[in-house]
């Protein structure tokens, strides 16, 4: 009996039918169900329809661009890319026009021109299908992350999103599909890989200074209870805090899997095989819940609700046998940790705790040599627009690192540093860990979204070569992000 008629089998003895063609579109499933699975198997088993890893899209002279999601991190994005050169954002939406006028207020601001507007729950839809741009940047709740990529590469646009660029498995392999056919780019925009202690280990572990690695760590603690979650003024509609109710895994796996994921060349040699994932159970956030409504009845509905687990730690194994540690937290009172730790067999590296650290034996380096390291593996990227990239802010600069580049490879037609299959198996953590949360920390497998070309695949430039023409604007001390 062949695979795929095993595979049938099974899904029928599931008692879900028997399985499309297709891929149902934006198909729900809470987390990983077993049909998703079954899905995605049949999925991987389907010939690539074209390789999007190293794909050079046509050079843009000027890129238009629509950014979709005008709240905390879409606001900031407006300001940011109205510093760089050959591009326009010629495109604003937010389901509330407020932001919108806020943003154009911005946009005046830097002396660039009005952008067209759309508004109200279905306005990213018009945008797509109608805007002229070239690119559809979105900075939405991360339930509208895959249905504007989706809408946008159908509608001969690139897509940009914000992390995670989908909930479910469904999601990415649809994006996958959909970045193939319509030979568009999916980025998700992982700021991330582009910190500037992130860029040096990367570097440096291009150049044979850690040895093969063998283990890395990396995480999201970051508490944001009070401030955050629980802030009526912070996320629309308090949807960051809908997101921790019903969901028990790594809601956010991206910031820390990303960067050492670029070090261990996923995607690109090696890719993740099977995860196993644990939670603790919530001790803090239906509390906070209760001291919150106790104040302010509007809390009411947000106690007695089934929060994920403070504490998730996934643990993750590469078809060659290396390890990643994952982990999750923004609820419990810890110093902000992405861990980024790096352990080879010439070496290791490691951000959090600070201060970032590197040692090549039983000691940390001492700070004058780490900053010899700093000076000559330096990439071109940071020397090229590191100090520029400070001076306009965002994440301490990562953030506007990672936004010139991905215009100056769109300007240049170069391949993106991120394609659709790094958004999909950096964002897939997300369902699969609260799959195997569920079933008591089985092992559970990660889908190849490559379809075997992990195999061939060539590992990211790290140079920039081809490009590096891109301007940016004077930075004026009135201009500044704040």
């Amino acid at each position: 009996m062949n695979r795929n008629r095993r595979k049938f089998l099974r899904h029928l003895a599931a008692g879900s039918g028997a399985l499309a063609a297709g891929l149902p579109s934006l198909a729900k499933v809470v987390g990983a169900s077993d049909e998703s699975v079954y899905r995605s198997e049949i999925m991987q088993d389907k010939k690539q329809t074209f390789n999007m890893c190293g794909y050079a899209a046509p050079k843009i002279e000027t890129v238009r661009v629509g950014v979709i999601g005008l709240g905390m991190r879409g606001s900031d994005a407006v300001e940011r890319l109205s510093y760089i050169d050959g591009l326009e954002i010629t495109a604003l939406c937010d389901k509330y026009p407020d932001r919108i006028a806020a943003s154009q207020k911005t946009l005046e601001k830097m002396k660039r021109p009005k952008a067209k507007e759309y508004s109200g729950n279905d306005g990213w839809k018009a945008l797509c299908e109608n805007a002229p741009v070239d690119l559809v940047y979105t900075a939405t709740p991360w339930s509208l992350h895959t249905p504007i990529c989706l809408a946008a590469m159908k509608n001969g646009k690139h897509a940009a999103t914000e992390v995670p660029a989908g909930k479910t498995i469904d999601e990415l392999w649809e994006l996958v599909e959909t970045s193939e056919k319509t030979r568009k780019h999916c980025m998700m925009l992982e700021n991330c890989c582009y910190d500037f202690f992130e860029l040096l280990t990367l570097n440096m572990v291009r150049n044979g200074m850690l040895g093969e690695i063998v283990h890395a760590e990396g995480a999201y603690i970051h508490e944001l209870g009070k401030d955050w979650l629980f802030n009526k003024k912070a996320y629309a509609d308090m949807w960051r805090l809908k997101e921790n109710i019903g969901q028990n895994g790594n809601l956010y796996p991206t910031h820390g899997l990303g960067p050492i994921a670029q070090c261990m060349d996923i995607n690109r040699g090696d890719r993740f095989d099977h995860l196993v994932s644990m939670s603790t159970a919530d001790f803090s956030l239906n509390a906070l819940a209760k001291e919150m409504a106790a104040k302010d009845s509007f809390f009411n509905e947000y106690t007695n609700r089934q929060y994920r687990g403070n504490m998730n730690t996934t643990l993750i194994r590469t078809h060659k046998g290396k390890t990643i540690i994952l982990q999750h937290d923004v609820s419990t009172i810890r110093p902000y940790s992405r861990i980024h730790l790096l352990s080879g067999t010439k070496g290791a590296a490691q951000k959090w705790p600070g201060p970032a650290r590197i040692s090549f034996g039983h000691s940390w380096l001492k700070p004058e040599e780490l900053k010899q390291l700093e000076e000559k593996y330096a990439l071109p990227i940071v020397k090229h627009i590191g100090a520029i990239a400070k001076e306009v802010g965002g994440h301490g600069g990562m953030d506007f690192i990672m936004d010139w580049r991905l215009i100056d490879c769109l300007r240049n037609g170069l391949p993106l540093d991120q394609d659709v299959y790094d958004a999909a198996a950096w964002s897939c953590p997300f369902p699969l860990s609260q799959r195997s949360v569920a079933k008591k920390s089985r092992t559970v497998d990660i889908p190849d979204f490559t379809r075997g070309a992990w195999k061939t695949n060539k590992p990211v430039d790290l140079t920039l070569n081809g490009g590096g023409t891109t301007g940016v604007r004077e930075v004026k001390p009135e201009l500044k992000m704040q």
